[in-house]
């Protein structure tokens, strides 16, 4: 340990003398109370710290400690079902110690030392071991199994003691190889260090969401990066918590950044009462929760993504698909204005760091699907919601992100103030991974190319239809566009929306979302022929059928395909009805 003094203090950041031997992003303690810190620039002037607790009342000539080691998370049994602060300061556990307020410089045992877990061990006495090797394993809970993996760097050698299967700590020796060195059911890990692979591996699978809109417009895959931009009152919150709640990857890491305290108060009261839809078992089973809110110290919430990711990439490589929600990274990325303002450096547009394109993507670069140094193949898919002043998607944050992303979900303030959910625009959205998933839905449905691109060409047809319709009303249109209009408004209302409260339709599988987007084209379909046999427009909206399509999203799980079916076929004889009225030929 290196030992210096405090020289200056600029709010979070720290300049201290004496640490001329600590190395850049050393992890040091600040100050009387011993406050977690980290080293973030050294020059002749002394080492530049951003401290992650509140320093109010902190003095010059306090002094500083070096620690000679990197900002790291404790990873192993019990990291699920937690909620920690970015630094990974246990904060239920701080919570029923010590009330509701962290006091400073408390700590806290990040994975408790006190609960045992059954080890059953996977490797025996003269096996290779190496980076990747799987020394065992613990049943962290009833969904998850938890593997204990040796982490890259680990020189290859020979185990020389492996213990018995039996109930150990975290902090337990259960392995030794022959050249001394030493397996324990956790590690540790830097968090600004990407955790190393053996390959990268194509997209290839959909991360389903159980949004519509998202899954068969829009989708993303497994191991894939997105973004959800929108003005404030968008529901960028709310979209985050639907996708942690119901899409099927096996570990949801949720990190609230810089949010604000009733937000995140939310997820904190009610992720744990969740019930897993998949499993019928409680959320927080596969869950870590991340709290870093707007009045926390900034710091802190600079650190809180990397915490975040650090802890998808160690389930990742046990070969699980982790979905990582971040919630805001327009936050995050005001943090570092803030810190990079005390820092003195030269501001770049709007005040940020001139290096904010480099964290977004070495931030979203740590996302994907790959083959884990174990050889099994896992996932960390990446779900940022960015915050931008006005809904204005041309400012820093959304612009860098875009570079970095290839989904976007660009949220529309119109259709969250018309109570449209998800207010996500068909319009200004986008998925670079449509393409590569169309092997996948072609083996599931094979339409699935199709109608997307058939009900995307209806929408953006609506879309400039409105613009003349503003001008000129919707009567002057010919009944052709008019069809047109009426159709598209049956996609929004009753296959892009969804409803948060109703049973039926708060989840949708793909499925069952493709057979409703195929009964709405059939609509669309059998109403142009029934044009070109002369029945009028009126008479088909006065269809009954087009408004129990319309309600169809809501029926119930239990009886679906009979619904569904049902209403094709009364679709089929109501037109029928309509073209015999009209005189014309009867549809083949």
């Amino acid at each position: 340990m290196i030992e210096g003094r405090i020289t200056r203090i600029t709010g979070p950041v720290v300049i201290a003398e004496g640490l001329e031997g600590a190395g850049l992003y050393d992890l040091v303690e600040v100050g009387a109370a011993r406050l977690s810190g980290e080293i973030i620039r050294t020059d002749s002037k002394g080492a530049t710290i951003q401290v992650y607790e509140d320093n109010t009342g902190m003095k010059p000539g306090e002094p500083v400690i070096g620690l000679g080691r990197p900002l790291s998370v404790r990873l192993g049994p019990g990291l699920l079902g937690s909620i920690y602060d970015g630094t990974q300061r246990p904060l239920s556990e701080i919570k029923a110690e010590h009330g509701h307020f962290i006091r400073a410089g408390e700590r806290g045992d990040s994975l408790r030392l006190d609960r045992r877990w059954d080890f059953q061990p996977q490797l025996s006495a003269g096996e290779p071991v190496a980076e990747g090797t799987v020394i065992g394993s613990v049943r962290e809970s009833e969904l998850i199994t938890h593997r204990i993996v040796a982490p890259a760097g680990t020189p290859p050698g020979h185990a020389s003691w492996v213990a018995a299967r039996g109930l150990y700590s975290v902090a337990d020796l259960v392995a030794r190889t022959d050249d001394g060195g030493e397996f324990r059911l956790f590690q540790e890990w830097p968090v600004r260090k990407a955790r190393a692979i053996r390959r990268r591996l194509a997209p290839s699978q959909p991360l389903m969401t159980g949004l519509r809109v998202i899954d068969i417009l829009f989708p993303l895959s497994k191991g894939g990066t997105a973004a959800i931009p929108g003005a404030f009152g968008t529901g960028k919150t709310m979209t985050q918590h639907a996708l942690a709640k119901h899409c099927d990857a096996d570990i949801i890491i949720y990190i609230g950044c810089g949010e604000r305290g009733n937000e995140m108060t939310e997820v904190l009261t009610e992720f744990p009462h969740l019930v897993d839809p998949r499993t019928g078992r409680s959320m927080m089973e596969r869950t870590i929760l991340i709290a870093n809110t707007s009045n926390m110290p900034v710091a802190a919430r600079e650190v809180s993504i990397y915490t975040g990711i650090t802890f998808a990439e160690y389930y990742r490589d046990m070969g699980y698909d982790v979905a990582v929600m971040a919630d805001s990274t327009s936050r995050w990325a005001e943090a570092l204005r803030e810190l990079s303002g005390r820092l003195e450096e030269i501001p770049a547009e709007e005040g940020f760091p001139a290096y904010l394109p480099t964290r977004l993507a070495e931030f979203y670069e740590r996302g994907g699907c790959v083959e884990t140094l174990s050889g099994d193949q896992g996932s960390v898919s990446i779900i940022g919601a960015v915050s931008p002043p006005g809904g204005d998607f041309s400012e820093p944050v959304t612009q860098h992100t875009r570079r970095f992303i290839r989904c976007f979900w660009g949220l529309d303030k119109d259709l969250a103030y018309a109570r449209h959910y998800p207010a996500i625009s068909w319009i200004e959205s986008y998925s670079e991974y449509a393409e590569e998933l169309r092997e996948w839905w072609e083996q599931r449905n094979p339409q699935w190319w199709e109608l997307r691109g058939q009900s995307m060409e209806l929408l953006k047809r609506e879309q400039r239809l409105e613009q003349i319709v503003r001008l000129i009303g919707p009567d002057a249109l010919p009944d052709e566009q008019r069809l047109v209009l009426l159709t598209a408004d049956l996609i929004k209302n009753g296959f892009l929306q969804q409803s948060s409260f109703d049973a039926g339709d708060s989840y949708c599988d793909p499925d069952r979302g493709m057979r409703l987007l195929a009964l709405i084209l059939e609509f669309h379909k059998l109403a142009e022929e029934a044009l070109e046999a002369g029945v009028p427009l009126p008479g088909i909206s006065a269809l009954h059928v087009r408004e129990r399509l319309a309600r169809l999203k809501s029926e119930p799980r239990e009886g679906a395909a009979e619904s569904f079916e049902l209403l094709e076929h009364d679709m089929i004889l109501a037109f029928h009805s309509l073209r015999r009225d009209a005189g014309g030929p009867e549809p083949s």
